[in-house]
């Protein structure tokens, strides 16, 4: 599959890319029915969207961390449990390798004025999805704590170490570092971005074939593990919604978390006017002392299914044209680094802008990504608790990954 995607992610990633507000649209027949991830930046989409169903319309949205597992089957029955799916790079590619959304050019010709190109993900020639925010995982740090422990801002991996144990043998605080380490989904996450900054490949050059066990892979593992020894026991729990808390509870003074936290981590919601004084939104660290931020990057953005009627096709793309307007994003504007016009660069921002700038690597569309990553969640949880060595565990995500490859046809 030809993905036709160099949508200018590094360069032009972040700002004002306008379309039109549909304030009133006057949606009067149909069903909506949306599946999307569960954080603030997506509610505010979803809300903007239901707006815009009148009478005679139904509206139901169901916006859970389980998505991606709930998506293929919801979008295979005929008709369809849900009208739209809101995707991102990596959780669009099962549904295009089931074939389960539909091309939306003509409803971008007939409805989507002013959209502009970088938000039109294109594959093979045909509009798939229209992307509406940007986002990445990167760096938080307390100002106060590093002015404390006498350390400067880190900017490698090596310096986030060094940070840390700097804070601890100070007594500031025992564990002063997490990531989203949750055996699963986010601790492959970790390892992709971490690989990405030692400049892994993770697969053969024009093959289907897993390239992580190799010195790049095994030195991102053991620098996850450094970290994670400054993180709490308990951090193969952690997951987006567990880092913010314990940030917002005073708990941590670094760590790596995804951008779009960073507006309800400033605001002055659930926290106290000293913790969000003092949160500062960084790049992503580099390691190894190469340049390139050990992150990914990423867009989120909505798909219309393919299993539904053309009315309910319309109405959908209608209602989800105004979840991302301009007044949306005015409503919401340090919810997400927004891909629309209106949208204001701040503090919440910083952190994305700053590691897409220095050149973080967009996370590959790839339609066989998925099961490496999977393979990744379930096998190194082992190496990070100590009970296997990191060659082993790399070796043993490989094998994970070339058998579903096979069974799926990849290899």
């Amino acid at each position: 599959m030809r993905i036709l995607y160099k949508i200018a992610l590094a360069t032009t990633f972040m700002f004002f890319l306008g379309h039109t507000t549909y304030a009133a649209c006057g949606i009067t027949s149909g069903s909506i029915r949306i599946l999307a991830n569960d954080f603030p930046a997506i509610h505010a989409v979803i809300s903007a969207a239901e707006k815009c169903a009148g009478g005679g319309v139904t509206f139901t949205k169901n916006t859970t961390k389980e998505h991606r597992n709930l998506q293929v089957a919801g979008l295979t029955a005929n008709p369809a449990e849900f009208t739209s799916a809101i995707v991102a790079n990596s959780s669009i590619v099962p549904l295009l390798n089931e074939g389960l959304i539909r091309p939306l050019d003509d409803l971008v010709a007939k409805h989507g004025r002013g959209l502009k190109k970088h938000q039109l993900i294109t594959i093979n020639g045909k509009i798939m999805a229209v992307a509406f925010m940007a986002n990445a995982q990167h760096l938080f740090y307390r100002k106060d704590i590093l002015d404390k422990a006498s350390v400067g801002i880190p900017t490698s991996y090596e310096e986030v170490l060094s940070a840390a144990k700097a804070i601890r043998a100070k007594g500031i605080m025992e564990y002063p570092f997490a990531l989203n380490t949750k055996k699963g989904w986010n601790l492959g996450e970790e390892f992709v971005n971490m690989y990405m900054g030692y400049k892994g490949q993770l697969f053969k050059p024009g093959t289907a074939i897993a390239s992580v066990n190799n010195a790049k892979g095994v030195a991102a593992l053991k620098m996850l593990k450094s970290l994670t020894e400054y993180s709490n026991p308990d951090f193969l729990t952690f997951d987006s919604n567990a880092t913010a808390a314990l940030w917002e509870a005073g708990k941590l003074a670094l760590a790596t978390m995804w951008g779009t936290r960073g507006g309800t981590i400033l605001d002055d919601k659930g926290s106290t006017a000293n913790i969000t004084s003092n949160t500062v939104l960084a790049g992503a660290p580099t390691v190894a002392g190469g340049s390139t931020p050990a992150t990914t990057l990423w867009w989120d953005g909505f798909t219309i299914a393919k299993n539904i009627s053309d009315n309910d096709a319309e109405a959908t793309f209608i209602a989800m044209m105004n979840g991302i307007s301009t007044d949306m994003v005015k409503a919401n504007n340090d919810a997400a680094v927004w891909l629309i016009e209106g949208f204001v660069p701040g503090k919440a921002a910083a952190g994305v802008s700053a590691s897409a700038s220095a050149g973080a690597t967009p996370y590959p569309m790839l339609p066989y990504a998925g099961l490496l990553h999977s393979a990744l969640g379930s096998e190194l949880a082992e190496f990070l608790q100590g009970n296997e060595s990191a060659q082993q565990a790399l070796a043993d995500v490989e094998a994970a990954y070339s058998a579903s490859a096979r069974e799926k046809g990849f290899l």
